[in-house]
């Protein structure tokens, strides 16, 4: 057993087309050059998803792994080479579900220094305590193996992957732009409609439509207050120089026939719009009433599920293993720290781009998915008789992939919550979990962050903008 331990998960390597691109493999070869030049007694355990090996639709079996070795030689290679002077052990995730099918994964791996466990979970001592480590999709109802280490026994999430994700990838190039096969960070899944209206907008409506479009949305709100004061001075409530005769309105000639016709459009759409509502709304209940005839449901799968499963799969298994002092997973792509008494919980997030749904400045206007990334690896080693969790980002370019409309009109993203740079716990404490479970917002598929007095203390990346996992958990 190593003295020290090094977590990182979620690299997604490998994918159709475009889902192949590495966006921080600048980044991955130069972490992994450093754990080579430092040594000593390490090891570097990646914790699931590892490689997009869902994301091929063309190769099956082990021909999935080859390609990814065949995308990104220089990553294997350095792996190979890190893994000359430090231990490197990696377990299956669920887009990698595939090195816990086939045996001959151990050796292929096993020739770049990479040491395959195909089990759901492992541990490993530090101190006089364990570290309890997995992925962590049979917690995710979506991504739960049914029979592990059967390759034909997959989840719906699997054939979501499949049937969406990887499609990007081969379509990406008739995009305006690489931005479609960005759909592997939208999450959670329902944000996808979302996602590919906002880029069809700003990337790919024709710029003179979106010119005509672009007025009509930013004074749909004037045209709401022009139409309620109208109302007002009909009922002579207000004088009608406010609203219908402003004589500063009328004082700026072209401008108030400008102004005035787009009022006039977007009142004739709001009454479209109302004239509408009611047979559309009818026609979806009687629908909705068919289809559930039919055993068949308008909302899908659901998967914003935000960490409470994990949360909840951590606190079992700390109760029932005492000498645990540690928790780790990965899968939903939030890197946080949560803090029980004596005990610790960590996610260790991903290194995928992070895609933020952000307001704009005008109301009207779909919302714009802000890019970051959060390249970060968690360290654990023990220090006397206590175990220390230490926390490190390692910085990089921010990506700038937004077009100039985007930047003009996107509101300024809400900062990410730190994570403590070093957390100290004692192994022989108490689990302390707080009395109420981690509430979470079930849309976003994010986990708000409690402090319920002194018995836990939540550090997450947690914002006000949409974001999560990839695929939302899938």
């Amino acid at each position: 057993m190593a003295s020290e331990y090094v977590f990182i998960s979620d690299l997604h390597m490998g994918g159709d087309e475009e889902l192949t691109a590495l966006d921080f493999e600048s980044e991955l070869l130069s972490f992994l050059a450093d754990l080579e030049e430092n040594g000593d007694d390490v090891e570097l355990i990646i914790n699931g998803d590892a490689f997009g090996l869902w994301e091929y639709a063309e190769v099956e079996g082990p021909a999935k792994l080859d390609r990814v070795i065949e995308d990104h030689p220089r990553v294997f290679e350095q792996l190979r080479a890190t893994g000359e002077e430090i231990d490197i052990t990696l377990i299956p995730g669920n887009h990698d579900y595939d090195l816990a099918c086939y045996p001959s994964h151990i050796d292929r791996l096993a020739a770049f220094n990479v040491t395959l466990e195909p089990e759901i979970s492992i541990t490993r001592e530090v101190g006089d305590a364990r570290i309890w480590i997995e992925h962590g999709q049979q917690h995710d109802a979506n991504n739960r193996m049914p029979d592990w280490g059967n390759p034909d026994a997959l989840p719906v999430g699997y054939f979501v992957v499949q049937r969406i994700v990887a499609a990007a990838g081969r379509y990406s190039e008739q995009a305006r732009g690489d931005w479609l096969r960005d759909i592997q960070s939208v999450a959670p899944m329902e944000e996808i409609p979302r996602w590919l209206l906002s880029n069809y907008f700003y990337r790919e409506m024709s710029p003179y439509l979106r010119a005509i479009v672009v007025p009509l949305l930013v004074f749909f709100n004037i045209t709401i207050i022009y139409l309620f004061g109208t109302i007002l001075e009909a009922a002579g409530i207000i004088p009608s120089w406010v609203f219908t005769d402003n004589p500063v309105i009328h004082a700026l000639g072209i401008a108030d026939i400008v102004l005035e016709l787009i009022i006039t459009i977007n009142l004739v759409i709001i009454a479209v719009l109302l004239l509408l509502a009611i047979p559309f709304w009818l026609f979806r209940r009687d629908l909705e009433r068919t289809l559930e005839r039919f055993g068949v449901v308008l909302s899908g799968v659901r998967v914003g599920q935000g960490d409470e499963p994990f949360l909840r799969a951590a606190r079992e298994t700390l109760e029932a293993n005492p000498d645990i002092a540690v928790f780790v997973y990965g899968h939903t792509h939030r890197a946080s720290l949560t803090k029980w008494g004596d005990r610790v919980v960590v996610n260790t997030g991903t290194w995928l781009k992070k895609l933020q749904h952000v307001e704009t400045w005008f109301s009207r206007l779909p919302g714009i998915y802000v890019p970051s990334f959060r390249l970060n690896y968690f360290r654990i080693f023990a220090e006397g008789d206590r175990v220390v969790v230490e926390y490190e980002e390692i910085k990089t370019d921010e990506s700038r992939d937004l077009t100039r409309f985007q930047r003009l009109a996107v509101r300024r993203p809400p900062g990410e919550n730190p994570i403590p740079a070093r957390t100290v716990i004692d192994p022989d404490g108490a689990l302390e979990v707080p009395g109420s479970e981690p509430e979470s917002d079930s849309v976003s598929g994010r986990e708000t962050a409690i402090t319920d007095g002194d018995d836990g203390e939540r550090t997450t990346d947690g914002r006000s903008g949409e974001e999560g996992d990839r695929h939302g958990s899938s």
